[in-house]
């Protein structure tokens, strides 16, 4: 709300204009929120907003929003806006702030999502001094999910979850933001307000105007927790909600500032840009002999390359590594290239697989979920993954024959013991470059100074790589012969 004086000195009140001017989250009804009757979310906004308006920031802020009953910022301020996961809203907020140094960033979140699932970002923002701040609505309730019992919910508070009321004994006690943040070094403001009467709505509207205006000084991170009244949850009307908040929740969560070195703070320093591509090797310590030369080995012609890959089997079967090779091979040819893995917490004998895209266009997923070639390095991958490979694709599978019940008419097989030729050639760990030869020879969209030169970067002791060289003729020879049809 806005209030400005007409010729005759009348106060008029107008919406502030960081609000959109009609809420088109519904055809019918664009003039109205869809929070209930007597619900705090739409004071807090109006206070958010006025604080946006009156701050002159509008065309710079950039509101990250929640989940939870709160989700619909995105309607309403006429900011830029961004959607979080449940709790990861102060993790988006400092990816925002680190990346637009002059935005004004405002993460806004409810107890459920601020102080549940999202008790570490919130944490490690503060502790971090992120220059954003938090809007965080406490109602100790999960309200938008149907009243289950939050990290808030009041000693002997009745929830869904909790209809004999909460107990310290099996529940916990009620999570204190304020107290706990306080304890780090980095925030600058923290205070706790209510919106019980009228007194503290009109301190809740300044606490609130001063965490944004510490943003805009640049003084660091700032949070202001909200005591919300919610009569539908709480079963109460609007006025028996509201003097719940001031004669019940006050008595668990007292109102006050818990931390204010906005008087003596002082703006931190802008972070420094990012330094020159052509930087970063000495920055990380990486000889100039290590680097790819410009893409010397870039492929020539306008050959259209898509290569999509899974690449599966146990910890410990070098499955990361050949996708590893493959991946680096790619960047040195010159290729859009990604790289994605995904591992059991075993370090040997766990699942793992990875994802490999290489392509002459930009990337839009590191996700493989229709391979061209799937290298199946046991049965249990071939079991989970043989069904996703296109039509007209290749499977790769470690074995002495493909397993009759996963044969398909539509798709190449190449079924070999690759272990064992592997431990033919001196090591059976060599198995996962015999497979890579394989799908080498099948794929040929890479120059050979490329997989060379790849092997090379990632594979130091030279043993290893005499050995991996030597696997990955194997390999390219089993898929010739194959092809050739000298073997079935």
């Amino acid at each position: 709300m806005s209030s400005e004086l007409t010729s005759d000195y009348t106060v008029v009140h107008t919406k502030s204009k960081a609000f959109y001017e009609r809420y088109e989250r519904k055809d019918d009804l664009q003039h109205q929120t869809h929070f209930c009757p007597g619900c705090g979310h739409g004071n807090i906004h109006k206070m958010l907003a006025s604080a946006i308006e009156e701050l002159g920031i509008k065309d710079r802020t950039i509101l990250v929003g929640p989940v939870g009953c709160g989700v619909f910022t995105y309607y309403y301020f006429d900011v830029g806006n961004v959607s979080a996961a449940h709790g990861r809203a102060p993790a988006v907020a400092t990816a925002m702030k680190r990346s637009s140094p002059e935005g004004i960033v405002i993460s806004y979140q409810g107890d459920g999502d601020l102080s549940a699932i999202g008790t570490a970002e919130i944490v490690h923002a503060a502790n971090r001094g992120e220059r954003i701040t938090v809007i965080f609505v406490n109602n100790a309730i999960y309200s938008m999910t149907g009243g289950q019992f939050a990290p808030t919910t009041l000693i002997g508070q009745k929830s869904t979850t909790t209809p004999g009321g909460r107990s310290a004994a099996t529940e916990g006690y009620p999570l204190h933001v304020c107290e706990m943040l306080a304890t780090l070094e980095a925030p600058v403001y923290i205070e706790r307000v209510g919106l019980g009467d009228n007194k503290q709505i009109t301190q809740a509207a300044r606490a609130i105007r001063r965490a944004v205006e510490n943003q805009v000084r640049g003084v660091g991170f700032s949070l202001v927790e909200v005591l919300s009244p919610c009569p539908t949850i709480w079963k109460m009307t609007p006025v028996e909600a509201q003097h719940w908040v001031r004669d019940v929740m006050e008595k668990t969560f007292p109102l006050g500032v818990f931390r204010d070195r906005t008087r003596e703070a002082q703006p931190l320093p802008q972070q420094k840009p990012a330094p020159p591509l052509e930087e970063i090797p000495g920055i990380l310590g990486v000889a100039d002999a290590d680097l790819p030369e410009g893409n010397a080995h870039a492929m020539e012609g306008s050959r259209e390359v898509d290569l999509q890959v899974r690449i599966a089997g146990f910890g410990g079967q070098g499955v990361l590594l050949l996708g590893e090779v493959l991946a680096e091979a790619g960047l040195d040819a010159g290729l859009e290239v990604s790289w994605l893995p995904s591992y059991g917490p075993e370090m040997r004998s766990g699942t793992s697989n990875c994802h490999v895209r290489l392509s002459r266009q930009p990337i839009d997923s590191p996700l493989v979920a229709m391979p061209d070639v799937l290298v199946a390095m046991n049965e249990p991958s071939l079991r989970k993954f043989d069904a996703s490979v296109r039509p007209g694709g290749w499977i790769i599978y470690n074995g002495e024959a493909f397993p009759r019940e996963y044969e398909r008419a539509d798709v190449h097989v190449l079924a070999r013991p690759f272990t064992r030729l592997a431990d033919e050639l001196g090591d059976p760990r060599a198995s996962n470059m015999v497979m890579l030869g394989a799908l080498l020879g099948i794929a040929d969209v890479l120059p050979q100074a490329s997989i060379d030169a790849a092997l090379r970067r990632l594979v130091k002791n030279p043993r290893w790589v005499a050995l991996d060289e030597r696997a990955l003729d194997r390999g390219r020879k089993i898929y010739k012969e194959a092809h050739e049809g000298v073997l079935p």
